[in-house]
């Protein structure tokens, strides 16, 4: 596709084709949608009610009796991602609601979120894209995207640590949108051979790193280790590398499956689209094996034009060998982008030291929620520390 290919020759990226806003960066342009149609009322009572019925312990037998709701009239974007949004939490309500999870996810669920998940291009599965970029709301609806002025539109348990958590996230993706918005104008700057034109760029990136690592570091003001690791965390895991699912989950009555079981990922942060798309920009290139295998694997999980985007940065070349060109004679050129890699090293070693006291230090009290393997069915702690350790390999 053209989107996938798109070089700068002379013209910058058109990021509106990569589904990009200059505002919001990867989320959505206009506000995330609160309601669907009168039809889909099952849906959203349903959802709604998720942190009440989660206590019940009989989360299936309740889920079971929803309606099955053919969900063809979903026409617009933002209908499709509420649409998946609820589908994701209700599903992984079912799936992880009680003690051992089933084998079998009931066709009053799993055919309609198949359809909805195949027509966004994403897996059926609760992906970082429902998890975060698709749900909040402003409280302010002029004021900034930012913890303080908004709050989630979707809960599993609900607390002020779920809130929080996903709220960081939102966050950073809205001071992202700067970096993003620089990347087709280093790309470009580099094409022309203009060392002050790169330099405002690699300015716009920095900046913007500095403020999502300070956003970063706020995750402990209202995030719990323990109330993450035992009262969030176990809602968002997959069904792919999962010691409690091994053979996966069956979709029932999803004629595409041909009743055989998928292994899916679990939500994860390696599903945002931003620090992909700055270490392509940037040059930080990883090594080949299975860490870089699992990161090119988490892309399928992000909306399909957010990975065209990230694709076609890689196409067109990193900025890191015309920094090194001109940096005898701009200095500046050289500071700002060891500046813009140090940050991302920060943001690298904040997330393993997360990792460590959020996850890996807790007590572990069930097979389905293991300290050892990610959400994303990965041994995160060797995978995190090799990532960082490979991103200041990169300085100049």
């Amino acid at each position: 596709m053209l989107a996938q290919v798109e070089l700068l020759s002379g013209n910058s990226m058109d990021l509106n084709k990569f589904g990009i806003d200059k505002i919001t960066g990867f989320l959505p342009p206009q506000d995330p949608l609160k309601q669907l149609p009168s039809k889909f009322e099952p849906w959203e009572s349903t959802a709604e009610q998720l942190p009440k019925l989660l206590v019940t312990d009989r989360i299936r037998e309740i889920l079971k009796k929803l309606p099955e709701i053919e969900p063809s009239s979903l026409n617009s974007k933002a209908e499709l991602e509420r649409a998946m949004m609820l589908l994701s939490y209700i599903g992984h309500s079912y799936v992880w609601g009680e003690k051992t999870p089933p084998s079998i996810l009931p066709k009053n669920i799993a055919a309609p979120w198949h359809s909805i998940a195949n027509r966004l291009g994403r897996p059926p599965v609760l992906s970082y894209a429902s998890y975060a970029l698709w749900n909040w709301l402003r409280i302010d609806p002029k004021g900034p995207i930012a913890c303080g002025n908004i709050a989630l539109l979707q809960n599993f348990l609900a607390g002020i640590d779920e809130e929080w958590f996903i709220l960081i996230h939102i966050d950073i993706e809205a001071r992202a949108a700067k970096a993003i918005n620089a990347i087709p104008l280093a790309l470009e700057a580099r094409d022309q051979k203009d060392p002050l034109k790169l330099i405002a760029a690699l300015k716009d990136i920095s900046t913007s790193l500095i403020s999502i690592n300070e956003t970063m570091n706020r995750m402990p003001e209202h995030c719990d280790p323990y109330i993450y690791y035992n009262r969030v965390r176990p809602y968002i895991h997959g069904w792919k590398d999962n010691p409690s699912l091994p053979a996966g989950l069956e979709y029932e009555g999803v004629t595409a499956y041909a009743g055989k079981p998928q292994k899916f990922r679990g939500e994860t942060g390696a599903q945002s689209s931003i620090v992909p798309a700055l270490d392509a920009v940037l040059g930080l290139g990883h090594e080949d094996d299975p860490l870089r295998q699992y990161l090119n694997e988490m892309r399928d999980y992000m909306p399909p034009e957010h990975n065209s985007f990230i694709k076609a940065v890689e196409a067109a070349g990193s900025v890191r060998e015309f920094v090194k060109a001109n940096m005898a004679s701009r200095l500046e050129l050289k500071d700002l982008y060891n500046l813009s890699v140090t940050e991302i090293e920060k943001f690298r070693t904040t997330h393993l030291t997360y990792a460590a006291n959020y996850i890996n230090k807790q007590k572990q009290t069930s097979e389905a929620n293991p300290t050892a393997v990610g959400t994303g069915g990965t041994p995160f702690m060797v995978y995190l520390k090799k990532h960082r350790d490979e991103s200041t390999k990169h300085l100049l």
